[in-house]
C-alpha cells in the first residue's frame, strides 16, 4: 500500500455559525501514535454534536482536532507502535474524538471495530457514534432488559432508528415519538410497535393506554424541557430516564415527589470527553452482542443521504432543516 501523503483535503469551521461556514482546505495528514491507527476514510458520518460545534457550544476537548466529525469507516494505512489487533489494509470503522470530515483520520485502535461483510463504507461510517451512545445509554446506563418496554423520542434520528432496532431485535417493546405521520411506517418497519406523533398526539396519554397504565421502563430521551415532568410521568415502577442531550433546555423545574414514590433512576452520559478505556469498554460489548446482529442483517444503519466530502455545508443543511430519516453521510 502506497505510504500516505503529506496533505489532505478536510472541513473547517471558519467561524461560528451557519452551515456555510464550513469550507474545504487543506491540512497535514495526522500521524498515529502509541495504540493509534491512521485511517484512509471512505466516509464519515454527520451528527447533531457537529452542528453544536460549528455554532461554537460544543468546543473539541483538549488533545482532539479541530476538524470536526465523531465517526467514520474506511481502510487502516499506517500503525501507531502498540497496535496489534488491526493490520494495514484491514476494513474499519471509529469512533473519533474529531477529525472525521477529511480524506485521513487518526483513532485509538480500540475504537476501531471490523466492517461486516455485506456493509457498506457509508452504512459502516453511520454506525459507531450512534450505536456506542445508544448502547452506553440505553444498555448500560438504562439497563433495558428483554421484555421490557422502551421509548426513545425523536425516533427518525440517527439516535432513533438506531434505539429502535437494537432494543426490539434485543427484546424489548418500543415507542417512539416523532412530528409528522409520514415517518410512521418507516419506523414500525425498524421494529417501533408504537410511533407517536406529538404534534397530534400525547405521548404520555398514549403509553399509558399501550401499557395498561404500567408506563414504560427505560426512555431514552434528548429533548428535556417540558418533556422531563412527561417522561417521569408516563414510566413504570422502577424505571429508567436516560439522557444524552436537552434540545429544549436542560434547566427545568420539576416535581420530584413521582421520582421517590416510583422508585425511578434519572442519568445519562456524554460520549465524546469519555476515556479511551471506556469507549474500548463499549467497543468490545458491541463486538460481541451487536456486531452478530450487524453480519446476518438483522439490523443495519438508516441512511437518509450522503453528501460529497466538499459539500459538508450542504449535509448540514439537510441535518438543520430536521426531516431527515436515519443518518447523514459524507464521502470521500
Amino acid at each position: 500500500m502506497s505510504t500516505p501523503p503529506e496533505t489532505m483535503t478536510a472541513i473547517a469551521i471558519t467561524s461560528p455559525g451557519g452551515p456555510e461556514v464550513l469550507k474545504p482546505v487543506r491540512l497535514p495528514v495526522p500521524r498515529p501514535g502509541p495504540g493509534e491507527v491512521l485511517i484512509r476514510l471512505a466516509a464519515a458520518g454527520v451528527n447533531r454534536p457537529d452542528v453544536l460545534q460549528r455554532l461554537g457550544a460544543y468546543p473539541p476537548p483538549p488533545g482532539a482536532p479541530e476538524t470536526p466529525g465523531l465517526e467514520g469507516a474506511g481502510t487502516i494505512v499506517a500503525l501507531g507502535p502498540e497496535v496489534s489487533r488491526f493490520a494495514i489494509g484491514d476494513r474499519v470503522m471509529a469512533l473519533l474524538a474529531g477529525g472525521g470530515y477529511a480524506e485521513y483520520a487518526v483513532a485509538p485502535a480500540a475504537q476501531c471495530l471490523p466492517v461486516p461483510d455485506g456493509l457498506s463504507m457509508v452504512e459502516a461510517a453511520a454506525i459507531p457514534e450512534t450505536f456506542f451512545t445508544v448502547w452506553t445509554n440505553v444498555f448500560d446506563r438504562g439497563g433495558l432488559q428483554p421484555g421490557e418496554s422502551f421509548l426513545v423520542h425523536g425516533g427518525a434520528s440517527g439516535i432513533g432508528t438506531t434505539a429502535i432496532q437494537l432494543a426490539s431485535a434485543l427484546g424489548a417493546r418500543v415507542f417512539t415519538t416523532v412530528g409528522g405521520e409520514a415517518k410512521r411506517a418507516p419506523l414500525m418497519a425498524l421494529g417501533a410497535e408504537r410511533v407517536i406523533d406529538y404534534k397530534t398526539e400525547d405521548f404520555v396519554e398514549v403509553i399509558k393506554a399501550e401499557t395498561g397504565k404500567k408506563g414504560v421502563d427505560v426512555v431514552l430521551d434528548m429533548v428535556g424541557g417540558d418533556y422531563v415532568a412527561r417522561n417521569i410521568a408516563c414510566m413504570a415502577t422502577g424505571g429508567r430516564l436516560v439522557y444524552i442531550a436537552f434540545l429544549q433546555g436542560s434547566q427545568v423545574e420539576v416535581n420530584l415527589m413521582p421520582v421517590m414514590l416510583k422508585r425511578l433512576t434519572i442519568t445519562g452520559s456524554t460520549l465524546r470527553i469519555r476515556s479511551v478505556a471506556d469507549k474500548a469498554r463499549i467497543a468490545a460489548s458491541l463486538e460481541a452482542t451487536v456486531w452478530p446482529l450487524l453480519a446476518a442483517g438483522k439490523i443495519r444503519p438508516v441512511i437518509d443521504r450522503s453528501f460529497p466530502l466538499a459539500d459538508a455545508a450542504g449535509a448540514h443543511e439537510r441535518m438543520d432543516d430536521r426531516d431527515h430519516l436515519g443518518k447523514i453521510v459524507l464521502e470521500m
